[in-house]
Protein backbone atom coordinates (compact mmCIF):
# COMPACT_ATOMS: atom_id res chain seq x y z
CA UNK A 1 0.00 0.00 0.00
CA UNK A 2 2.15 2.80 1.13
CA UNK A 3 5.94 1.24 -1.03
CA UNK A 4 8.09 2.45 2.04
CA UNK A 5 10.72 0.16 2.98
CA UNK A 6 10.20 -2.29 5.95
CA UNK A 7 13.46 -0.69 7.65
CA UNK A 8 11.83 2.84 6.74
CA UNK A 9 8.48 1.85 8.58
CA UNK A 10 10.30 0.58 11.55
CA UNK A 11 12.40 4.03 12.42
CA UNK A 12 8.99 5.87 11.83
CA UNK A 13 7.30 3.74 14.42
CA UNK A 14 10.31 3.88 16.92
CA UNK A 15 10.37 7.60 16.41
CA UNK A 16 6.37 7.59 16.97
CA UNK A 17 6.46 5.46 20.55
CA UNK A 18 9.88 4.62 21.39
CA UNK A 19 12.48 1.66 19.73
CA UNK A 20 11.65 -0.38 22.82
CA UNK A 21 8.44 -0.66 21.74
CA UNK A 22 9.18 -2.20 18.47
CA UNK A 23 9.69 -6.28 18.57
CA UNK A 24 12.65 -7.42 16.93
CA UNK A 25 12.34 -11.46 18.48
CA UNK A 26 12.31 -13.27 15.62
CA UNK A 27 9.78 -16.09 17.27
CA UNK A 28 7.64 -13.15 18.12
CA UNK A 29 7.27 -11.84 15.14
CA UNK A 30 6.54 -15.10 13.34
CA UNK A 31 4.27 -15.92 15.95
CA UNK A 32 2.08 -12.69 15.53
CA UNK A 33 2.00 -12.85 11.96
CA UNK A 34 -0.50 -15.68 12.25
CA UNK A 35 -4.19 -16.58 14.16
CA UNK A 36 -4.58 -20.51 14.54
CA UNK A 37 -6.16 -20.50 11.25
CA UNK A 38 -5.03 -24.47 10.47
CA UNK A 39 -4.49 -23.04 6.87
CA UNK A 40 -1.91 -20.54 8.66
CA UNK A 41 -0.33 -23.35 10.23
CA UNK A 42 0.28 -25.76 7.74
CA UNK A 43 1.91 -22.64 5.85
CA UNK A 44 4.21 -21.80 8.36
CA UNK A 45 5.43 -25.18 8.33
CA UNK A 46 6.08 -25.69 4.78
CA UNK A 47 9.97 -24.65 3.57
CA UNK A 48 9.04 -21.34 2.77
CA UNK A 49 6.81 -19.63 5.43
CA UNK A 50 4.86 -16.41 5.30
CA UNK A 51 6.57 -13.00 4.70
CA UNK A 52 7.01 -11.19 7.93
CA UNK A 53 5.31 -7.50 8.39
CA UNK A 54 7.58 -4.90 7.86
CA UNK A 55 7.31 -3.96 11.70
CA UNK A 56 4.85 -5.40 14.96
CA UNK A 57 4.67 -2.71 17.70
CA UNK A 58 3.61 -3.60 21.41
CA UNK A 59 1.59 -0.15 22.73
CA UNK A 60 1.69 0.60 26.41
CA UNK A 61 -1.48 3.18 26.05
CA UNK A 62 -4.28 4.38 24.05
CA UNK A 63 -2.33 7.22 23.33
CA UNK A 64 0.35 5.58 21.71
CA UNK A 65 -2.23 3.62 19.63
CA UNK A 66 -3.87 6.82 18.39
CA UNK A 67 -0.56 8.27 17.13
CA UNK A 68 0.35 4.68 15.39
CA UNK A 69 -2.99 4.90 13.86
CA UNK A 70 -2.92 8.26 12.79
CA UNK A 71 0.50 8.04 10.91
CA UNK A 72 -0.48 4.53 9.24
CA UNK A 73 -4.06 6.56 7.93
CA UNK A 74 -1.58 9.56 6.69
CA UNK A 75 1.11 7.29 5.12
CA UNK A 76 -1.28 4.54 3.85
CA UNK A 77 0.78 1.65 6.18
CA UNK A 78 -1.65 -1.56 6.95
CA UNK A 79 -2.32 -2.24 10.74
CA UNK A 80 -3.17 -5.75 11.69
CA UNK A 81 -4.28 -5.64 14.91
CA UNK A 82 -3.32 -9.03 17.18
CA UNK A 83 -4.90 -9.61 20.49
CA UNK A 84 -3.75 -13.53 21.37
CA UNK A 85 -4.07 -14.92 18.05
CA UNK A 86 -6.92 -17.60 19.09
CA UNK A 87 -8.99 -16.93 15.55
CA UNK A 88 -8.97 -19.73 13.38
CA UNK A 89 -10.58 -18.09 10.26
CA UNK A 90 -7.49 -16.60 8.90
CA UNK A 91 -8.20 -13.09 10.34
CA UNK A 92 -4.33 -12.49 10.54
CA UNK A 93 -2.18 -12.41 7.92
CA UNK A 94 -0.31 -9.21 7.08
CA UNK A 95 2.18 -8.56 4.06
CA UNK A 96 5.75 -7.26 3.80
CA UNK A 97 4.97 -3.76 4.49
CA UNK A 98 1.58 -3.83 6.88
CA UNK A 99 2.56 -3.15 10.52
CA UNK A 100 1.08 -5.90 13.45
CA UNK A 101 0.14 -4.09 16.76
CA UNK A 102 0.44 -6.52 19.21
CA UNK A 103 -1.99 -5.64 22.10
CA UNK A 104 -0.03 -7.96 24.70
CA UNK A 105 1.20 -4.63 26.84
CA UNK A 106 -2.16 -3.71 27.10
CA UNK A 107 -3.59 -6.21 29.78
CA UNK A 108 -4.55 -4.34 33.02
CA UNK A 109 -7.69 -4.87 35.11
CA UNK A 110 -9.13 -1.43 35.63
CA UNK A 111 -12.20 -2.22 37.89
CA UNK A 112 -14.48 -4.84 39.46
CA UNK A 113 -17.85 -3.13 40.00
CA UNK A 114 -19.91 -5.58 42.09
CA UNK A 115 -22.71 -2.79 42.88
CA UNK A 116 -23.59 -2.19 39.32
CA UNK A 117 -21.84 -5.84 38.38
CA UNK A 118 -19.58 -4.63 36.08
CA UNK A 119 -16.09 -5.46 35.32
CA UNK A 120 -13.80 -2.84 32.87
CA UNK A 121 -10.06 -4.11 31.47
CA UNK A 122 -7.67 -3.57 28.85
CA UNK A 123 -8.55 -5.42 25.43
CA UNK A 124 -4.87 -7.18 25.38
CA UNK A 125 -5.90 -9.29 28.69
CA UNK A 126 -6.16 -12.94 28.42
CA UNK A 127 -9.82 -14.29 29.31
CA UNK A 128 -8.43 -16.96 31.59
CA UNK A 129 -6.70 -13.87 33.88
CA UNK A 130 -9.67 -11.75 33.47
CA UNK A 131 -11.83 -14.61 34.85
CA UNK A 132 -9.15 -15.83 37.58
CA UNK A 133 -9.46 -12.34 39.29
CA UNK A 134 -13.48 -11.86 39.27
CA UNK A 135 -13.30 -15.08 40.65
CA UNK A 136 -11.19 -13.42 43.34
CA UNK A 137 -13.38 -11.39 43.97
CA UNK A 138 -16.64 -13.30 43.90
CA UNK A 139 -18.08 -12.79 40.36
CA UNK A 140 -17.62 -14.70 37.56
CA UNK A 141 -18.57 -13.03 33.45
CA UNK A 142 -20.30 -16.34 32.59
CA UNK A 143 -18.46 -16.10 29.44
CA UNK A 144 -16.23 -19.74 28.38
CA UNK A 145 -15.25 -19.54 25.20
CA UNK A 146 -12.97 -22.99 24.71
CA UNK A 147 -9.89 -20.75 24.31
CA UNK A 148 -10.81 -18.78 27.06
CA UNK A 149 -7.03 -19.23 28.08
CA UNK A 150 -5.46 -18.35 24.80
CA UNK A 151 -7.62 -15.39 23.85
CA UNK A 152 -7.96 -11.50 24.41
CA UNK A 153 -11.16 -9.75 26.07
CA UNK A 154 -10.78 -7.81 23.13
CA UNK A 155 -10.39 -10.37 20.89
CA UNK A 156 -14.23 -11.52 22.15
CA UNK A 157 -15.62 -8.65 20.82
CA UNK A 158 -14.08 -8.50 17.67
CA UNK A 159 -14.77 -11.92 16.15
CA UNK A 160 -18.18 -11.99 18.14
CA UNK A 161 -17.73 -14.75 20.83
CA UNK A 162 -19.84 -17.28 22.24
CA UNK A 163 -19.22 -18.93 25.57
CA UNK A 164 -19.81 -22.73 26.58
CA UNK A 165 -22.54 -21.21 28.91
CA UNK A 166 -24.26 -18.85 26.66
CA UNK A 167 -27.33 -20.19 26.82
CA UNK A 168 -27.75 -18.86 30.99
CA UNK A 169 -26.17 -15.86 30.28
CA UNK A 170 -25.61 -15.20 26.39
CA UNK A 171 -22.90 -14.56 24.62
CA UNK A 172 -20.43 -11.48 24.34
CA UNK A 173 -22.92 -8.58 22.43
CA UNK A 174 -25.01 -9.46 25.61
CA UNK A 175 -22.12 -9.24 27.89
CA UNK A 176 -20.30 -5.97 26.43
CA UNK A 177 -21.60 -2.82 27.59
CA UNK A 178 -19.15 -0.28 26.93
CA UNK A 179 -15.78 0.52 25.26
CA UNK A 180 -12.84 2.81 24.70
CA UNK A 181 -11.41 2.51 21.07
CA UNK A 182 -9.28 4.02 18.51
CA UNK A 183 -10.71 4.74 14.89
CA UNK A 184 -8.27 4.37 11.88
CA UNK A 185 -7.39 8.57 11.75
CA UNK A 186 -6.56 8.17 15.13
CA UNK A 187 -9.57 9.40 16.97
CA UNK A 188 -10.53 8.05 20.19
CA UNK A 189 -14.09 6.79 21.03
CA UNK A 190 -15.19 6.40 24.56
CA UNK A 191 -18.75 5.33 25.37
CA UNK A 192 -20.24 4.94 29.10
CA UNK A 193 -21.88 1.82 30.55
CA UNK A 194 -25.57 2.26 30.83
CA UNK A 195 -28.01 -0.21 31.34
CA UNK A 196 -29.70 0.59 28.16
CA UNK A 197 -30.16 3.88 25.91
CA UNK A 198 -32.26 5.39 23.13
CA UNK A 199 -29.61 6.89 21.95
CA UNK A 200 -29.25 6.20 17.58
CA UNK A 201 -27.61 3.11 16.25
CA UNK A 202 -25.76 1.32 18.99
CA UNK A 203 -21.91 2.22 18.43
CA UNK A 204 -20.44 -1.16 20.27
CA UNK A 205 -22.09 -3.02 16.99
CA UNK A 206 -19.29 -1.08 15.09
CA UNK A 207 -16.89 -3.25 16.72
CA UNK A 208 -18.61 -6.24 17.68
CA UNK A 209 -17.31 -8.61 14.87
CA UNK A 210 -15.59 -6.22 13.09
CA UNK A 211 -12.05 -8.00 13.14
CA UNK A 212 -10.22 -5.39 13.20
CA UNK A 213 -11.55 -3.58 10.28
CA UNK A 214 -13.03 -0.40 12.27
CA UNK A 215 -10.39 0.21 14.32
CA UNK A 216 -8.74 -1.44 17.82
CA UNK A 217 -10.41 -1.81 21.42
CA UNK A 218 -8.74 -0.42 23.14
CA UNK A 219 -10.23 -0.94 26.53
CA UNK A 220 -14.05 -3.03 27.29
CA UNK A 221 -16.24 -3.05 29.84
CA UNK A 222 -18.92 -6.38 30.39
CA UNK A 223 -21.69 -7.12 32.93
CA UNK A 224 -20.72 -9.93 35.62
CA UNK A 225 -22.63 -12.29 37.72
CA UNK A 226 -21.84 -13.12 41.16
CA UNK A 227 -20.75 -16.72 41.73
CA UNK A 228 -23.80 -19.14 41.37
CA UNK A 229 -24.93 -20.56 44.89
CA UNK A 230 -25.47 -23.59 43.62
CA UNK A 231 -24.58 -26.08 40.39
CA UNK A 232 -26.02 -29.36 38.87
CA UNK A 233 -25.43 -31.77 35.98
CA UNK A 234 -27.04 -34.40 34.41
CA UNK A 235 -26.62 -36.32 31.30
CA UNK A 236 -29.51 -37.69 28.97
CA UNK A 237 -29.28 -39.91 25.78
CA UNK A 238 -30.98 -39.58 22.73
CA UNK A 239 -31.88 -42.53 20.31
CA UNK A 240 -31.45 -39.64 17.58
CA UNK A 241 -29.87 -36.40 17.13
CA UNK A 242 -33.09 -35.05 15.93
CA UNK A 243 -34.71 -35.97 19.08
CA UNK A 244 -32.23 -34.40 20.91
CA UNK A 245 -32.63 -30.97 18.78
CA UNK A 246 -35.95 -31.23 19.95
CA UNK A 247 -35.43 -31.62 23.27
CA UNK A 248 -33.37 -28.37 23.21
CA UNK A 249 -36.27 -26.39 21.49
CA UNK A 250 -38.61 -27.57 23.82
CA UNK A 251 -36.86 -26.81 27.31
CA UNK A 252 -35.97 -23.31 25.96
CA UNK A 253 -39.60 -22.59 24.62
CA UNK A 254 -40.80 -23.26 28.27
CA UNK A 255 -38.61 -20.49 29.58
CA UNK A 256 -35.77 -22.46 30.81
CA UNK A 257 -32.07 -21.44 30.69
CA UNK A 258 -29.31 -24.11 31.67
CA UNK A 259 -25.55 -22.78 31.60
CA UNK A 260 -24.98 -25.57 29.20
CA UNK A 261 -26.88 -27.42 26.74
CA UNK A 262 -24.63 -29.69 24.29
CA UNK A 263 -26.07 -32.00 22.38
CA UNK A 264 -23.42 -34.57 20.74
CA UNK A 265 -24.35 -36.48 17.83
CA UNK A 266 -23.77 -40.49 17.73
CA UNK A 267 -20.04 -40.10 16.45
CA UNK A 268 -18.86 -37.83 18.42
CA UNK A 269 -20.54 -39.03 21.81
CA UNK A 270 -19.04 -42.24 20.97
CA UNK A 271 -15.67 -40.56 20.62
CA UNK A 272 -15.79 -38.46 23.23
CA UNK A 273 -18.31 -40.43 25.91
CA UNK A 274 -17.45 -43.96 24.93
CA UNK A 275 -19.09 -45.83 27.92
CA UNK A 276 -21.72 -43.29 29.08
CA UNK A 277 -24.33 -44.44 26.50
CA UNK A 278 -25.02 -47.43 24.23
CA UNK A 279 -23.25 -47.10 20.46
CA UNK A 280 -25.45 -45.18 18.15
CA UNK A 281 -26.94 -42.29 20.78
CA UNK A 282 -26.54 -39.07 20.66
CA UNK A 283 -25.60 -37.74 24.21
CA UNK A 284 -26.78 -34.36 25.62
CA UNK A 285 -24.88 -32.40 28.31
CA UNK A 286 -26.93 -30.20 30.63
CA UNK A 287 -26.14 -27.91 33.53
CA UNK A 288 -27.77 -25.60 35.32
CA UNK A 289 -26.16 -23.13 38.35
CA UNK A 290 -27.45 -20.24 40.38
CA UNK A 291 -29.47 -20.21 43.29
CA UNK A 292 -30.67 -23.92 44.98
CA UNK A 293 -34.41 -23.38 44.20
CA UNK A 294 -34.01 -22.16 40.78
CA UNK A 295 -31.45 -24.91 39.81
CA UNK A 296 -33.81 -27.94 41.51
CA UNK A 297 -36.64 -26.47 39.60
CA UNK A 298 -34.54 -25.64 36.09
CA UNK A 299 -33.05 -29.48 36.58
CA UNK A 300 -36.85 -31.30 37.31
CA UNK A 301 -38.45 -29.36 34.32
CA UNK A 302 -35.35 -30.39 31.94
CA UNK A 303 -35.41 -33.98 32.60
CA UNK A 304 -39.40 -34.03 32.43
CA UNK A 305 -39.17 -32.61 28.76
CA UNK A 306 -36.17 -34.82 28.11
CA UNK A 307 -37.85 -38.07 29.18
CA UNK A 308 -41.10 -36.74 26.90
CA UNK A 309 -39.29 -36.54 23.97
CA UNK A 310 -37.52 -39.73 24.40
CA UNK A 311 -34.33 -39.16 26.81
CA UNK A 312 -32.74 -41.40 28.72
CA UNK A 313 -31.02 -40.09 32.16
CA UNK A 314 -27.43 -41.36 32.36
CA UNK A 315 -26.02 -39.42 35.29
CA UNK A 316 -23.47 -36.46 35.81
CA UNK A 317 -20.22 -38.33 35.38
CA UNK A 318 -19.95 -37.39 31.60
CA UNK A 319 -21.00 -33.75 32.41
CA UNK A 320 -17.62 -34.00 35.05
CA UNK A 321 -15.72 -35.49 32.39
CA UNK A 322 -16.60 -32.64 29.76
CA UNK A 323 -15.78 -30.25 32.23
CA UNK A 324 -12.32 -31.65 33.11
CA UNK A 325 -11.23 -31.49 29.09
CA UNK A 326 -13.70 -28.97 27.66
CA UNK A 327 -10.56 -26.29 27.47
CA UNK A 328 -7.87 -28.83 25.58
CA UNK A 329 -7.48 -27.43 22.41
CA UNK A 330 -5.81 -30.33 20.42
CA UNK A 331 -2.79 -28.54 18.05
CA UNK A 332 -3.20 -29.06 14.43
CA UNK A 333 0.67 -29.13 13.91
CA UNK A 334 0.37 -33.60 15.07
CA UNK A 335 -2.63 -34.40 12.24
CA UNK A 336 -0.28 -31.96 9.65
CA UNK A 337 2.69 -33.75 10.02
CA UNK A 338 0.89 -37.19 9.09
CA UNK A 339 -0.82 -35.76 6.34
CA UNK A 340 -4.16 -34.71 7.56
CA UNK A 341 -6.21 -32.10 8.19
CA UNK A 342 -8.86 -30.87 11.17
CA UNK A 343 -10.91 -28.53 11.39
CA UNK A 344 -14.08 -27.22 12.60
CA UNK A 345 -17.15 -25.18 10.98
CA UNK A 346 -19.96 -23.49 13.20
CA UNK A 347 -23.01 -22.95 11.58
CA UNK A 348 -26.41 -22.13 12.43
CA UNK A 349 -30.17 -21.83 11.44
CA UNK A 350 -33.49 -21.43 12.77
CA UNK A 351 -35.72 -24.58 14.49
CA UNK A 352 -37.49 -25.35 11.32
CA UNK A 353 -33.90 -25.63 9.32
CA UNK A 354 -31.73 -26.91 12.34
CA UNK A 355 -32.48 -30.88 10.91
CA UNK A 356 -32.29 -30.44 7.47
CA UNK A 357 -28.82 -28.48 7.86
CA UNK A 358 -27.63 -30.66 10.45
CA UNK A 359 -28.16 -33.83 7.71
CA UNK A 360 -26.95 -31.85 4.24
CA UNK A 361 -24.16 -30.50 5.67
CA UNK A 362 -22.77 -33.72 6.88
CA UNK A 363 -23.65 -35.13 3.03
CA UNK A 364 -22.09 -32.53 1.36
CA UNK A 365 -18.65 -33.25 3.63
CA UNK A 366 -18.88 -36.62 3.39
CA UNK A 367 -19.34 -36.86 -0.39
CA UNK A 368 -15.65 -34.93 -0.77
CA UNK A 369 -13.11 -37.91 -1.81
CA UNK A 370 -10.37 -37.53 1.00
CA UNK A 371 -12.86 -36.96 3.92
CA UNK A 372 -12.13 -39.29 6.66
CA UNK A 373 -15.09 -38.72 9.16
CA UNK A 374 -17.56 -35.92 9.87
CA UNK A 375 -19.32 -35.15 12.77
CA UNK A 376 -21.46 -32.52 14.89
CA UNK A 377 -23.02 -31.21 18.17
CA UNK A 378 -24.78 -28.35 19.45
CA UNK A 379 -23.67 -26.05 21.98
CA UNK A 380 -25.19 -23.00 21.73
CA UNK A 381 -29.54 -23.11 21.82
CA UNK A 382 -31.99 -20.07 21.49
CA UNK A 383 -35.67 -19.96 21.62
CA UNK A 384 -35.18 -19.59 18.28
CA UNK A 385 -32.97 -22.06 16.93
CA UNK A 386 -29.99 -23.61 17.63
CA UNK A 387 -25.70 -24.21 16.11
CA UNK A 388 -23.88 -27.02 14.92
CA UNK A 389 -20.43 -27.53 15.41
CA UNK A 390 -19.86 -29.57 12.96
CA UNK A 391 -15.47 -31.26 12.98
CA UNK A 392 -14.09 -32.99 10.10
CA UNK A 393 -11.01 -34.59 9.74
CA UNK A 394 -9.15 -35.50 5.72
CA UNK A 395 -6.40 -36.62 4.14
CA UNK A 396 -5.62 -35.95 0.74
CA UNK A 397 -3.36 -38.55 -1.65
CA UNK A 398 -0.13 -36.58 -0.84
CA UNK A 399 0.25 -33.98 1.24
CA UNK A 400 0.66 -31.24 -1.54
CA UNK A 401 -2.94 -31.50 -1.80
CA UNK A 402 -3.76 -30.83 1.92
CA UNK A 403 -5.21 -27.03 1.06
CA UNK A 404 -7.01 -28.22 -2.18
CA UNK A 405 -9.13 -31.08 -0.30
CA UNK A 406 -9.26 -28.66 2.76
CA UNK A 407 -11.25 -26.08 0.33
CA UNK A 408 -13.14 -28.35 -1.39
CA UNK A 409 -14.69 -29.52 2.38
CA UNK A 410 -15.38 -25.88 3.43
CA UNK A 411 -17.27 -24.94 -0.40
CA UNK A 412 -19.39 -28.44 0.49
CA UNK A 413 -20.22 -27.09 3.64
CA UNK A 414 -20.69 -23.61 3.12
CA UNK A 415 -22.86 -23.67 -0.24
CA UNK A 416 -24.66 -26.71 2.14
CA UNK A 417 -25.38 -24.35 4.47
CA UNK A 418 -26.31 -20.99 2.46
CA UNK A 419 -28.76 -23.91 0.62
CA UNK A 420 -30.21 -24.96 3.95
CA UNK A 421 -31.39 -21.57 5.38
CA UNK A 422 -28.54 -21.61 7.75
CA UNK A 423 -25.94 -18.84 8.51
CA UNK A 424 -22.89 -19.53 7.76
CA UNK A 425 -20.75 -18.64 11.11
CA UNK A 426 -22.12 -18.50 14.73
CA UNK A 427 -19.43 -17.50 17.00
CA UNK A 428 -15.53 -17.88 15.01
CA UNK A 429 -16.27 -15.08 12.80
CA UNK A 430 -15.09 -14.23 9.29
CA UNK A 431 -11.57 -13.90 8.57
CA UNK A 432 -10.72 -15.26 5.01
CA UNK A 433 -11.72 -18.54 5.26
CA UNK A 434 -15.69 -17.58 4.71
CA UNK A 435 -15.49 -14.31 3.26
CA UNK A 436 -16.34 -14.85 -0.47
CA UNK A 437 -19.58 -16.24 1.09
CA UNK A 438 -20.13 -13.30 3.07
CA UNK A 439 -22.13 -11.15 0.13
CA UNK A 440 -24.34 -13.80 -0.13
CA UNK A 441 -24.99 -13.87 3.37
CA UNK A 442 -26.18 -10.92 3.85
CA UNK A 443 -27.33 -10.24 0.44
CA UNK A 444 -27.86 -5.77 -0.10
CA UNK A 445 -26.61 -5.71 3.45
CA UNK A 446 -23.37 -6.49 2.22
CA UNK A 447 -22.28 -3.33 0.52
CA UNK A 448 -24.05 -1.16 3.64
CA UNK A 449 -21.27 -2.99 5.32
CA UNK A 450 -18.58 -1.83 2.59
CA UNK A 451 -19.72 1.66 2.95
CA UNK A 452 -19.50 1.50 6.69
CA UNK A 453 -16.05 0.04 6.77
CA UNK A 454 -15.15 2.60 4.30
CA UNK A 455 -16.54 5.91 5.54
CA UNK A 456 -14.32 4.99 8.85
CA UNK A 457 -11.19 4.10 7.23
CA UNK A 458 -11.14 5.66 3.62
CA UNK A 459 -7.55 4.83 3.55
CA UNK A 460 -8.77 1.09 3.75
CA UNK A 461 -5.39 0.45 6.33
CA UNK A 462 -7.49 -1.93 8.75
CA UNK A 463 -6.49 -5.18 8.64
CA UNK A 464 -7.09 -5.46 4.95
CA UNK A 465 -8.45 -8.69 3.76
CA UNK A 466 -10.07 -10.09 6.55
CA UNK A 467 -13.88 -9.76 6.90
CA UNK A 468 -14.39 -8.29 3.37
CA UNK A 469 -13.25 -8.32 0.18
CA UNK A 470 -10.62 -6.91 -0.77
CA UNK A 471 -11.40 -3.15 -2.37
Amino acid sequence: MSGRSAERVRGEVARLVGDDRVVADAERIARVSRDSWVIAVWRSLQASPPVRPACVVRPRSTAEIAALLAYASREGVAIVPFGAGSGVCGGIQPDAEAIVVDLGDMRALRTIDGHNLLATAESGLLGSEFEAALNDAGYSMGHFPQSIALSSVGGWVATRSAGQFSTKYGNIEQLFVAFEAVLPSGAVIRTRPVPRASTGPDLRHLFLGGEGTTGILTEVTFEIHPLPEATERQAVAFPTMGAGLEALRRIVRAGWRPAVLRLYDEVEAGRAFAGAAPANESLLLVLCEGSAALVAAERAAVEATCRETGGRLVGAAPVGSWLHHRNAVPGFEVFLKQGMIVDTIEVAAMWDKIDGLYADVLAAMRAVPGLIVASGHSSHTYSTGTNIYFTFAAKPAVPAEIEPLYFHIWNAAMEATLAAGGTISHHHGIGRVRREWLPRELGSGYEVLVAVQRALDPAGIMNPGALLRPR
